[in-house]
C-alpha cells in the first residue's frame, strides 16, 4: 500500500522550456504547416540531381517556350528548358543563400551582442555605436559596391548579405544578455572563478537561444528576398547558375507572352516565405517563457 504522505511529498517532475515549447508548437497548425513545407523543399533541393526530370542545361530550341503539358509539368522557357527542373535547381541556390547568409549573420550577431551586453560600460557603448553607424548606411548600396569591386560570385553573396543582416541580431542578443548578467546563476558562476569567456559560452549564449532561433527563422525569408532582388537587378546569381530570383527576373521580361515563366518560380518563392514566417511566428509564441503552460 502506498503511503499517501510520501506520495504527496514526492517532487513533481519538471519540464524544460524546449519541451513546453514543442507542446505549444504542435498545437499551432500554421507553424506545423510551415515546418512541413520547409522540410519538403529542403529534401527536394538535396535530391534534385537524382530526381530532376531533365538535365539542368538540357535545351530544345525547336520546342521553345511551351505551356505546361504532360511532358513538362511546368512548361519550358524560351530555350526549351524544363521549368520544373530549373525551379528545383534554383531552390538549391535560394535555400543555400538563405541558410548560409543567415548563419553568417547569426554567428556575428550573437557574439557581438553577447560581448557588448556582458561587458557593459565603454565597451558596450563603442560596440553599439558602431552598430548604429552601420545601421545608418544604405546596406543595398554596400552590397552593390562589394559586387562591383570584388566581382560576382556566390560565396561573396553569402558574406555580403550576412554582413548586413547581423545588426538586428546583435541588438536582440545584447538586450537578453543585459537582463541575464545580473541573475543569480551568472553571479554564482563568476564567484566560482569561471572566466568571462566560459560564462559567455556556457551560460549566456545558451540562455538566449529562444529569441535567437525565432529571429533566425524570420531572417531567412528576408535574406532570400534580398537575394531575389539582387538577382532581379542582375547583381546576384549569374547564369548558368539559377535561383528563384533569377528565374523571376527572366519571367518578368516575357510575362505577357509566357506567364508561366513568372508564375511558377514566384509561387515557389512565395510559398517558402509564407512557410518561414508561419514557422517563425509559431516559434515566437511557443518559446515565450511568459506563456502559460497548457
Amino acid at each position: 500500500m502506498v503511503n499517501p504522505i510520501s506520495a504527496a511529498s514526492a517532487p513533481e517532475k519538471g519540464t524544460s522550456l524546449w519541451r513546453d515549447g514543442w507542446v505549444r508548437l504542435r498545437k499551432n497548425h500554421l507553424a506545423l504547416f510551415g515546418l512541413a513545407v520547409m522540410v519538403f523543399f529542403c529534401v527536394i533541393a538535396l535530391l534534385t540531381p537524382w530526381i530532376a526530370p531533365y538535365g539542368y542545361e538540357q535545351q530544345n530550341l525547336q520546342l521553345g517556350a511551351s505551356p505546361p503539358s504532360a511532358a513538362h509539368w511546368l512548361g519550358t522557357d524560351i530555350f526549351g528548358r524544363d521549368m520544373l527542373t530549373r525551379i528545383m535547381y534554383g531552390s538549391r541556390v535560394s535555400l543555400l543563400v538563405g541558410f548560409v547568409a543567415t548563419g553568417v549573420a547569426l554567428v556575428i550577431g550573437v557574439l557581438w551582442g553577447t560581448v557588448a551586453g556582458y561587458a557593459g560600460g565603454r565597451v558596450d557603448a563603442v560596440m553599439m555605436r558602431l552598430v548604429d553607424i552601420l545601421y545608418a548606411l544604405p546596406f543595398m548600396i554596400f552590397i552593390v559596391l562589394l559586387m562591383v569591386v570584388f566581382g560576382r560570385n556566390i560565396l561573396l553573396l553569402f558574406l555580403a548579405i550576412g554582413a548586413v543582416e547581423w545588426l538586428t541580431m546583435a541588438r536582440i542578443v545584447r538586450g537578453q544578455v543585459q537582463n541575464l548578467r545580473h541573475q543569480e546563476f551568472i553571479e554564482a558562476a563568476f564567484s566560482m572563478g569561471l572566466s568571462r569567456w566560459i560564462i559567455i559560452r556556457r551560460h549566456l549564449i545558451p540562455n538566449t537561444l529562444g529569441p535567437v532561433i525565432v529571429y533566425t527563422t524570420l531572417t531567412i525569408p528576408n535574406v532570400m528576398l534580398l537575394e531575389a532582388f539582387l538577382s532581379f537587378l542582375g547583381l546576384g546569381i549569374q547564369p548558368p547558375q539559377s535561383s528563384w530570383g533569377l528565374l523571376i527576373s527572366h519571367g518578368v521580361e516575357s510575362m505577357e507572352e509566357y506567364p508561366w515563366l513568372l508564375i511558377f518560380p514566384g509561387l515557389a518563392l512565395s510559398i517558402t516565405l509564407f512557410a518561414l514566417n508561419f514557422l517563425g511566428d509559431g516559434l515566437r509564441d511557443a518559446l515565450d517563457p511568459k506563456a502559460s503552460k497548457d
